[in-house]
């Protein structure tokens, strides 16, 4: 055992346990965390348009905040990127970080030295987690490396610009950063494949222990390797025991993950954004990640089917109910309030609270009013590959609203790595999943207003030429699991 390893294990314990402490009290944690927001942002422009010094109480905060997204944010955001201090938090961000938008082209989302502060300390607490959970360390003893975007960053009158992976970068804990891979330079590069190609010639002379990334990217980055060597990942990286991953669920890549690995490796689920770290997978058999409570974030939730509504209601944590879809709501210590993050979550348990994440509030199919989710779509996914040698690379669902003959109906666009024998008997399997988890899409199909669903294989890397074609290849951008309209599905059926 390193020297390394030794002093890991316990930092880890006192880690988890100072945590526990705020997992246990969840509703003062929340608490203390709203009141020290609102005391810290009272003076800002922000606060004085909110009247933030008379606010006692969260019933307070809901009558004087509304909802926000992004599009109604970003006049704030513009004085910001002005040059104009003490908006939404005291001072200037430290940060500005980009992301793609689907309204409103890119993104600026403010970061300040606290709330990155609680980013970096919350990705630790994931690992410090999984140490305690194994009794084991190993991890530390090689190399790691995270497939993320360029560090590089740009600037704005005074305020750092990039992406958040690559600011991140910029956050690697001086006692790991001989362990880091990829190189300053190799991860500096733009070029996405280039970037690859890079990594893997760093990579493979190396004893890798820890790899982490969005899985797609990272499946990419593996194809390379075994096409290079000729061999299993995980014969290449006889020491390689640690999958990290987050944004997207892993289920529907982990058969295609084993073959390229050749073996099981332990992995952990993140649930992070430029807004801010939210959970993590704090337990390897249980479902749901661990909701972190005193990270200078206060949640929110809105019920998915009255969000938008007459009906819309927001609950504090204390108040939301187990099996229920939310759409996310926070505010944090880089001045976001009452923000729509755009995701939707469904809690798990309740002590601790455990939740899972089941989509994005505009990634949905309600072209006939089935309101389709995407964690129904994975878990059809899953459901219909299990048990079976069918692996796949990627897929995306959108509705056919006017077919050349028949009844509408949505299309899987799927790339396998190796296509069912009876393209019709896997639909039908994933049609019979979907029924039984969407009532409205039950009752559409029941009563012939949508046929059954149609798969539609994807020729080979076509996922990856169409986020090539649209300047989203690697990095932290994903492909949307469903669409409402046929954009992507048009897009992917003209590649040739």
């Amino acid at each position: 055992m390193s020297l390394k390893s030794f002093l890991a294990k316990p930092f880890a314990r006192w880690s988890v346990a100072r945590n526990k402490k705020h997992i246990d009290r969840p509703v003062e944690s929340q608490e203390a965390v709203f009141q020290r927001l609102i005391s810290k942002a009272k003076d800002t422009a922000f606060g004085r348009d909110h009247d933030f010094k008379s606010i006692r109480t969260y019933s307070d905060f809901v009558n004087r905040v509304p909802v926000r997204d992004y599009e109604a944010l970003k006049p704030y955001v513009e004085r910001i990127m002005s040059g104009e201090k003490n908006v939404l938090w005291p001072g200037s961000p430290a940060y500005l970080a980009k992301t793609s938008g689907t309204t409103s082209g890119a993104k600026y989302i403010p970061i300040t030295a606290e709330s990155m502060k609680e980013q970096v300390t919350s990705s630790k607490l994931a690992l410090l987690q999984y140490i305690v959970n194994k009794g084991s360390a190993d991890y530390v003893n090689g190399k790691m490396i995270f497939l993320q975007g360029s560090p590089t960053l740009g600037e704005k009158n005074g305020i750092a610009l990039g992406r958040l992976s690559g600011i991140v970068a910029h956050y690697v804990p001086s006692y790991l950063q001989q362990s880091r891979m990829p190189s300053w330079e190799t991860n500096c590069i733009e070029d996405w494949e280039e970037k690859v190609e890079a990594i893997v010639e760093e990579t493979l002379p190396e004893k890798m222990t820890l790899i982490a990334g969005i899985p797609s990217w990272v499946q990419m980055y593996f194809e390379k390797i075994k096409a290079q060597t000729g061999k299993n990942v995980g014969d290449v990286f006889p020491d390689f025991s640690l999958f990290v991953y987050g944004g997207v669920n892993f289920e529907p890549y982990r058969p295609v993950f084993q073959k390229l690995i050749g073996r099981g490796v332990d992995t952990v689920e993140l649930f992070p954004a430029s807004e801010g770290f939210f959970a993590y997978q704090d337990q390897p058999k249980q479902e749901g990640l661990l909701l972190l409570l005193n990270n200078d974030i206060f949640y929110e939730f809105i019920p998915v089917a009255k969000f938008g509504t007459d009906e819309e209601v927001r609950y504090s944590l204390e108040e939301v109910q187990m099996g229920e879809n939310y759409v996310l709501i926070l505010s944090t210590s880089a001045g976001l309030w009452g923000y729509n993050i755009g995701d939707t979550v469904r809690f798990v348990s309740l002590s601790p609270y455990r939740l899972v994440v089941t989509g994005r509030v505009k990634h949905f199919i309600s072209a006939f009013g089935e309101h389709v989710i995407g964690k129904e779509v994975e878990t059809a996914m899953k459901q219909a590959i299990e048990n079976t040698n069918i692996r796949i690379k990627e897929f995306t669902v959108a509705p056919q609203i006017s077919p050349a003959e028949g009844l509408p109906y949505h299309e899987w666009l799927v790339e396998f790595e190796n296509q069912p024998e009876n393209l019709e008997a896997f639909a039908l399997v994933l049609d019979r999943v979907m029924q039984q988890q969407n009532v409205y899409y039950y009752d559409l199909i029941q009563g012939k207003v949508l046929r059954p669903l149609v798969v539609s294989p994807v020729k080979e890397k076509g996922f990856q030429d169409y986020m090539k074609s649209i300047g989203k290849l690697g990095g932290q951008n994903k492909v949307p699991r469903l669409s409402n309209d046929r954009k992507i599905a048009d897009a992917l059926s003209a590649i040739e």
